[in-house]
């Protein structure tokens, strides 16, 4: 081929590559049904059904967000971003450079079929989002975090190939449908005044011997003798807007030494909340309520993995803040710290 050839053969490939680049990008998806934008799944709950989108996210369009239509049969649902050519026949998050957070279980699937708990489980009417932090997409990577009817769950730093990090829903047993909204926006929804367990580890006063991830709380310490104790405590104190929260129990351990209560801020890091002065709480072992000693009184029922806890306040009606707003002032003597199993206020 002479030099003309050539160039006018190099010519018409660069002619096809440009028409075939700008073709619009074509959404995948299998065993799934796509009307509008609503997904059902159509397999046989044997195998994955799964969704990609034809369009990475990016700085202009950072954020997505998935409605639970419908749990179906097991709720196997995931949320999350895949690479541009991610095997359909696998959950988004099952293979490597895929990221998402699944429903049923609340775990975070991170290029591994074994997840990490991550966050709460998700039923029908709940919103799964998914977005990127785009500040190190030059670097090739990217922080991906996760939000539940738009409240964070938490993040994770993902690698990012050149084509990028693609939205993808997966579902695996009958009846389960969802609403995609790719267009979706997020804004950071800012209350001080609110006990949240959310990625960051600045809404905790004080971490000792516990590691946060997400809304994961995660005793790290070493468990040997009774000073090993692990304390995590809010930054904010419960107010009278926020006046309550609540704590499910993921993993028992060993011995299911899970104390949840309230306590002064310079409490003791040492100490299981309700052993010392200035704390009440309900130990999850034994059911018993300590209330500032080391020796409890018998309140309510032993706790065990998947059941919830909740600790609240109510407050008398003449409650008030001193001139300076950083000292409760009471004009009783007291006030009822309210203390549920399974069961929220």
């Amino acid at each position: 081929m002479d030099d003309v050839n050539m160039l006018h053969h190099r010519c018409l490939l660069n002619l096809r590559r440009r028409i075939r680049d700008g073709r619009p990008a074509q959404e995948r998806y299998v065993r799934l049904q796509k009307d509008g934008n609503v997904l059902s799944y159509q397999g046989n709950s044997e195998e994955v059904g799964c969704y990609v989108a034809g369009h990475p996210l990016s700085k202009g369009n950072c954020y997505f967000e998935v409605t639970i239509v419908d749990t179906g049969v097991r709720g196997s649902i995931a949320v999350g971003l895949v690479p541009k050519f991610y095997r359909l026949d696998h959950q988004p998050g099952w293979l490597p450079h895929s990221v998402a957070y699944h429903a049923d279980n609340g775990k975070l699937y991170n290029g591994n079929p074994v997840g990490k708990q991550f966050g709460p489980k998700c039923a029908q009417g709940d919103r799964i989002g998914c977005g990127i932090h785009s500040e190190n997409l030059e670097a090739g990577l990217t922080n991906v975090f996760f939000t539940k009817n738009g409240k964070e769950v938490g993040l994770v730093e993902v690698a990012m190939s050149a084509e990028g990090l693609f939205p993808a829903v997966g579902m695996h047993s009958m009846g389960e449908e969802v609403k995609v909204d790719l267009q979706a926006e997020w804004f950071l929804e800012e209350d001080d005044g609110m006990m949240m367990v959310d990625s960051h580890e600045d809404d905790w006063g004080r971490l000792y011997d516990v590691k946060v991830s997400g809304t994961l709380l995660e005793y790290v310490g070493k468990g040997k003798s009774i000073m090993d104790v692990g304390l995590a405590q809010a930054r904010h104190p419960l107010t009278t807007c926020c006046h309550y929260y609540e704590v499910e129990i993921i993993d028992a351990g060993e011995k299911c030494y899970i104390a949840l209560g309230l306590a002064t801020k310079d409490y003791p890091k040492n100490r299981h909340p309700g052993w010392s002065r200035g704390s009440i709480a309900y130990h999850a072992d034994d059911g018993k309520i300590f209330h500032g000693s080391g020796v409890g009184n018998a309140f309510g029922p032993r706790c065990f993995k998947g059941d919830i806890i909740g600790c609240g306040i109510m407050f008398p009606r003449d409650y008030t803040l001193d001139g300076e707003g950083r000292a409760l002032r009471f004009s009783y003597q007291s006030y009822t710290v309210s203390i549920e199993r399974n069961h929220p206020l």
